[in-house]
């Protein structure tokens, strides 16, 4: 089973634990801090190893550019999901920094180890 499977199962299963068994009133909240963490990691991972293989030398200007707009990202749909569209803050924002810091760690691991092995 590679990363992806891995990442997507314990952000889907983690949601649901904690949306239905301990605060089924912010099912929405933890969804939302959840997806684009994990789409952007899923995203991220899979460019990363694409040009690993193909041009090491291009990876540090990719990783670059992906960090501010992943900030750019995040920058505007923070704001959104809070202010526009009005879900509750506080389960977002836990949800949100709880996969952020986790996703990213899992990111770093495996670009850790994929760089010791390729």
């Amino acid at each position: 089973m590679n990363i992806f499977w891995y990442i997507i199962l314990f952000s889907i299963g983690s949601w649901g634990a904690v949306s239905l068994i301990l605060i089924p009133q912010a099912i929405a909240e933890i969804f939302l801090g959840m997806i684009i963490p994990l789409l952007l990691a899923i995203g991220t991972i899979r460019l990363v190893e694409r040009i690993y293989r193909e041009d090491p030398k291009k990876l540090t200007s990719f990783m670059t550019k992906a960090a501010v707009g992943k900030m750019i990202l995040y920058g505007i749909y923070v704001p959104l999901v809070v202010g526009v569209f009005s879900f509750q803050a506080i389960p977002f924002a836990i949800s949100f920094t709880v996969y952020f810091i986790g996703l990213h760690l899992a990111e770093a691991l495996y670009f850790r180890s994929m760089f010791r092995t390729g």
